[in-house]
């Protein structure tokens, strides 16, 4: 997550895209986009950012506002608002907002994108996104390379290992390394 871009800024009106909360807001890359364009991000408050970050800990009542925000014009919003509907399909009203919701297929594909890729998440459960900047939490010894890559060590910018979910890339003492995700703890 992020600071808001100037564009990101202008086109929320400095309102959580999901639930229109005002207050400190973070840039939400929208997976598996890069978030080099605005159009891949999503504004978001604290209480919408944590809560897709751990969806198990999604509290229903306050998603009731994808009621409104599944309806925006944003791609990227209405991506965010389809996968929580679809993690909260237990529910009767999040299951009747489904049945009205249209994607086009090109946004249907990007909402469907996540989850039919691999999930990467870190020692604590949280999701890993390309790009993301991890810190290690016990020591690693590099097989090959000779050191060992030291407990509090960030890694930034990290790459994802699409077909295992427990591996990540990124660089450590100028080295290109390979980390399980067991070992890691996403930073903020």
């Amino acid at each position: 997550m992020s600071v808001l871009s100037t564009e990101l800024t202008l086109r929320c009106n400095v309102k959580c895209e999901i639930c229109n909360a005002t207050g400190e807001l973070s840039a939400y890359v929208v997976a598996p986009k890069t978030g080099n364009l605005t159009e891949e991000q999503v504004a978001l408050c604290e209480t919408c950012l944590n809560q897709i970050q751990s969806p198990e800990t999604a509290d229903s009542n306050h998603w009731r506002c994808l009621n409104d925000s599944m309806w925006s014009p944003i791609a990227a919003v209405q991506v965010v608002s389809y996968r929580m509907l679809q993690n909260l399909s237990d529910q009767q009203w999040a299951q009747d907002l489904l049945g009205m919701m249209y994607l086009d297929d090109p946004t249907q594909e990007w909402a469907d994108a996540l989850s039919s890729s691999t999930v990467h998440k870190d020692s604590n459960g949280n999701i890993l996104l390309a790009g993301d900047t991890i810190v290690l939490i016990k020591d690693l010894e590099v097989k090959g390379a000779n050191f060992t890559a030291k407990r509090g060590t960030a890694v930034r910018k990290i790459s994802l290992v699409l077909d295992n979910p427990e591996q990540i890339e990124g660089r450590v003492n100028d080295q290109h390394i390979v980390l399980l995700t067991k070992f890691v703890r996403k930073t903020s």
